[in-house]
């Protein structure tokens, strides 16, 4: 009897939400956004971009409530941050999570290239969904570097010296960036406007066009051809992946990976706040740069300012030419096997310059000395 009665009202809930649905439905058209899933699209490999959209969003949020309370002249800067965690209600709950929820995003925007490159899921006929992937990944960079100048401590006026001078290398390429372009607004306030604005509207422009791609050529097949299990009937004899809610289903298991991701930032906000400096000190260099960059730091060391532009426009070089280098004949990893080497040879550089760096003592660079 308990059985009969749980599973009627089991029933009748689905009912109510497939009621519900339709009528939303009715109204904004939502169906017209669904394609098909594929069984292997709702595993976590395969959700990284949507993972990483969670944290833009949980970004933008965070990010609209600091605003309200951020001065971004230099001379407030660095008190406003420190009024914003010690004053304003939540203030450092929010801005932890939004400190945290950057290196998630970048970090979960590395792990998708990474993903997308191992499968070759950038082949024919991808590769424009490619180059906005890498679109994406350089505007994130610029995100976390315009973000970590505005708390104005230390490690943002040492930040904010290292683009001026390499404003200065570019000549008319680095003209925005310089202090000269517009020498009445101080050039921590055009950081600000291109971290609460530019950047955001480039990001979303370039997520919209991504997923708009994903939807029109669908989700790429596994690399190594395994075909996917026919799942049971329904009872109009449809099959579960071709029916109206596979869309739907995809959407739970991202929903599902995105509230972790909260409890995740949540956890690490309450037990390592984002931090904050005291107000810089000109003429010296005592910081490292945060981890995303500490691999640019080893080449800087090597070539000074002129590195970092060296190392970045050969990643992204790189990185752009993938789609278009790979002649293999299968998107199996055999088949692209020196692609692949090559790809592990920059990946593990990296990851090997940012070990050393971190446990390097800090140099000076061009410019910085005392």
């Amino acid at each position: 009897m308990a059985v009969g009665t749980t599973s009627h009202l089991a029933q009748k809930q689905e009912g109510r939400w497939a009621r519900f649905w339709k009528a939303l439905d009715e109204r904004l058209g939502l169906s017209s956004l669904s394609y098909p899933v594929p069984r292997h699209a709702n595993t976590i490999s395969y959700t990284l971009g949507g993972i990483t959209l969670v944290s833009f969003i949980i970004l933008v949020a965070t990010g609209v409530l600091l605003a309200q309370f951020y001065h971004p002249h230099p001379s407030e800067a660095n008190g406003s941050v420190r009024y914003i965690m010690a004053q304003v209600s939540y203030g450092d709950i929010i801005r932890s999570i939004h400190y945290w929820a950057a290196s998630a995003m970048f970090l979960t925007a590395v792990l998708h290239l990474l993903r997308v490159f191992f499968t070759g899921a950038y082949r024919r006929p991808r590769e424009a969904n490619w180059l906005v992937g890498v679109g994406l990944l350089a505007l994130t960079f610029g995100a976390v570097f315009t973000g970590t100048v505005l708390k104005w401590d230390q490690e943002a006026y040492e930040a904010l010296q290292h683009n001026t001078e390499m404003a200065e290398i570019l000549g008319l390429l680095g003209f925005w960036f310089s202090p000269e372009f517009a020498a009445t607004t101080p050039l921590l306030e055009r950081i600000n406007s291109a971290h609460i604005s530019i950047l955001p509207l480039l990001i979303g422009a370039l997520l919209l066009a991504h997923f708009f791609l994903v939807k029109y050529h669908g989700i790429s097949p596994l690399p190594w051809g395994r075909k996917e299990q026919a799942r049971p009937a329904t009872a109009s004899g449809a099959r579960a992946e071709e029916a109206p809610t596979r869309f739907a289903q995809h959407l739970r298991h991202l929903t599902a990976y995105g509230l972790v991701l909260v409890a995740v930032l949540l956890a690490l906000s309450a037990l390592f706040p984002a931090p904050i400096g005291p107000e810089p000190m000109p003429g010296i260099e005592v910081t490292k740069p945060p981890w995303m960059f500490l691999w640019l730091y080893a080449f800087e060391n090597v070539f000074g300012i002129k590195g970092i532009i060296y190392a970045s426009a050969a990643l992204f070089v790189l990185l752009i030419a993938v789609p278009f280098v790979d002649r293999a004949s299968v998107p199996a990893l055999p088949a692209r096997r020196p692609l692949v080497a090559a790809g592990l040879a920059v990946l593990a550089l990296a990851v090997a310059l940012s070990i050393y760096v971190w446990q390097a003592p800090t140099a000076l660079h061009l410019g910085m000395g005392g």
